[in-house]
C-alpha cells in the first residue's frame, strides 16, 4: 500500500518486509503443526477407546454366554436324580459309577451311560477329550474345555423354539403316577402331566462344549475366539451339530469348580446309604448329603474327579480377553493370572484384560438346601 506525503511530495512504502513474512509463515507452521498434533492425538485416543470398549463388550458377552448356560446346567424339567433327592428313603441306585465319555458313539448310549450323563451336568478338561477332536477342531493349548448338559428351557415346537424333528435326542418328564419317570431317547414320548391325560412337555437334550480356537492354525484371521460345539444325532450317530464362533478376542478360558462334598454338620457326603438325618423329627439337616455350599475346589489342572463333578455347585469363570487390533508402540511385561494359571508376558502390541464371574448351579445346589 502506498500513500502520498503532502509535505515532501513523494510516496513512502508501508508493507511487510521479508523478515516479517518469514516470522508470519513460521507462526502459521507452528499453529498448523499444533493443530495436526492435537488431531492425531485425539484420533489415536478415540481409536484406543474404541478398542477398549470393544474388548469390554466382548468380555462381558462371553461371560454372559457362559453364565447363562451354566445357570441351566442340570435342568431336567422337574426330574430329580435319586442321589440328589432328600425325600428318597432308600440308597440311591443312580449315582454315576464312572464319568461319561463326552463323545461316545450313540450306539454306546445304554441306560447306564444315560444315567451318568444325568448325574454329571458339567465336565471340565484341560484339553479336548479323547474322541472329540473332530467335534472341537483347532483348540488352543492352555485353555480349558467345558461341557454343559441340560434340557432346553423351551418346549419343542412352541413359539421361538426349535420344531420337533424325528431322530433327534429329546427329553420328557412324567408327572403321572405309574408311568416311567422320564424318557431320554429319540422316540417313545408318551408320558403325561399330573392329570395323566395331557401329554408332558417334550424338550431337546442339550449337550454343549465350549473351547477357545487356536487362531494361529485356523481361520487365518489371527483372532482368538470362543467356540461353541453342540452335539446332536443324525442318522443314528452322534455328530457335531454346530461349531460356531461365539465371541472374538477370547484368548484363554479357565474354570474353578466349587465342590459341595460336606454336609452342614461337617460329615462327608456318602451316596451309598439312604439319607441320614441329624434329627429324624425335624429333617432339616442331612448328615450324609451336601448342603448346597462349596467346601473345596478343583480345576482342570487338579483335575476334577467323579465325586467333584457330581457335587459341583458353583463355578468360577475366568477369561483372558485380547484387543482385536494392536496398539502401535505398545509393549508390556505384564502377566495375567486366569483361574490360578499364569499367562504371559506377551511379546506383541495387543492389550489384554482378565474378566471373571461366579455362577451358582441352581439346579444342583438348590436341591440340597434345607430349611
Amino acid at each position: 500500500m502506498r500513500r502520498a506525503s503532502a509535505s515532501h511530495g513523494r510516496t513512502v512504502s508501508a508493507g511487510f518486509g521479508l523478515i516479517e513474512l518469514m516470522v508470519a509463515m513460521t507462526l502459521a507452521l507452528i499453529l498448523s503443526a499444533a493443530t495436526l498434533t492435537l488431531y492425531l492425538n485425539m484420533s489415536r485416543s478415540n481409536s484406543e477407546l474404541a478398542k477398549t470398549n470393544s474388548q469390554m463388550e466382548h468380555g462381558r458377552l462371553a461371560i454372559r454366554l457362559l453364565r447363562d448356560d451354566l445357570m441351566h446346567a442340570g435342568f431336567l424339567d422337574g426330574y430329580l436324580p435319586d442321589f440328589d433327592d432328600l425325600t428318597a428313603t432308600s440308597a440311591p441306585a443312580d449315582y454315576p459309577t464312572v464319568l461319561p465319555t463326552p463323545c461316545a458313539p450313540y450306539s454306546d448310549w445304554d441306560e447306564p451311560y444315560k444315567t451318568r450323563l444325568l448325574g454329571v451336568p458339567v465336565q471340565l478338561y484341560a484339553a479336548v477329550p479323547s474322541g472329540c477332536t473332530g467335534m472341537m477342531p483347532s483348540p488352543r493349548a492352555g485353555s480349558d474345555v467345558l461341557l454343559v448338559r441340560h434340557v432346553a428351557n423351551c418346549v419343542t415346537g412352541a413359539a421361538n423354539c426349535e420344531a420337533d424333528s424325528n431322530g433327534k435326542l429329546y427329553w420328557q418328564t412324567s408327572y403321572c403316577e405309574g408311568e416311567p419317570r422320564y424318557v431320554f431317547d429319540t422316540s417313545g414320548f408318551t408320558l403325561h402331566r399330573r392329570n395323566c391325560t395331557t401329554p408332558a412337555d417334550k424338550r431337546r437334550f442339550l449337550n454343549t462344549a465350549y473351547y477357545v480356537r487356536d487362531y494361529a492354525v485356523s481361520a487365518g484371521d489371527g483372532i482368538p475366539t470362543l467356540m461353541q460345539s453342540s452335539f446332536d444325532l443324525a442318522g443314528g450317530a452322534l455328530v457335531q451339530r454346530d461349531a460356531v464362533a461365539m465371541v472374538e478376542g477370547i484368548e484363554a478360558m479357565r474354570f474353578v469348580f466349587g465342590v459341595d462334598n460336606l454336609s452342614d454338620t461337617g460329615a462327608a457326603v456318602d451316596y451309598s446309604q439312604p439319607v441320614q438325618w441329624a434329627s429324624a423329627l425335624n429333617r432339616n439337616s442331612p448328615t450324609n448329603r451336601g448342603d448346597g455350599a462349596p467346601d473345596t475346589t478343583c480345576t482342570s489342572s487338579t483335575p476334577c474327579n467323579l465325586a467333584d463333578l457330581t457335587n459341583t455347585v458353583v463355578i468360577e469363570v475366568h477369561l483372558l480377553v485380547r484387543n482385536l487390533e494392536p496398539t502401535p508402540g505398545y509393549q508390556s511385561d505384564k502377566t495375567y493370572v486366569v483361574g490360578g494359571e499364569t499367562f504371559g508376558p506377551y511379546n506383541d502390541a495387543f492389550q489384554r484384560h482378565v474378566y471373571s464371574t461366579t455362577v451358582r448351579l441352581t439346579n444342583v445346589s438348590a436341591r440340597r438346601e434345607t430349611p
